[in-house]
């Protein structure tokens, strides 16, 4: 997808966590260590998750600045996300 903003040079810098398994699905991601990418201005959460190109039925719950967002969630410069995945134990 491309992103009017982006052809614009409209650009954000955002750190990004990715926890459990979803950090497979980013070359040069690790579970919990932090990322840095650029996106759009005015891109959200969902927005985030599909440019890292991660399974959408993978991510449950995503923390932005350390508090539950939904994935329509505005993303702002400078913002810590984290993502994780369905999590199953017993």
């Amino acid at each position: 997808m491309i992103f009017p903003e982006a052809l614009s040079g409209g650009m954000m810098r955002i750190s990004v966590k990715l926890f459990a398994t979803l950090g497979r699905h980013v070359s040069g991601a690790g579970a919990g260590i932090p990322l840095e990418t650029e996106v759009p201005d005015g891109a959200t959460v969902a927005d985030l998750v599909n440019q890292l190109k991660l399974p959408g039925e993978e991510v449950k719950v995503a923390f932005v600045n350390g508090r539950t967002r939904p994935l329509d969630w505005l993303l702002h410069p400078e913002d810590e996300v984290g993502i994780f995945p369905p999590i199953g134990g017993g």
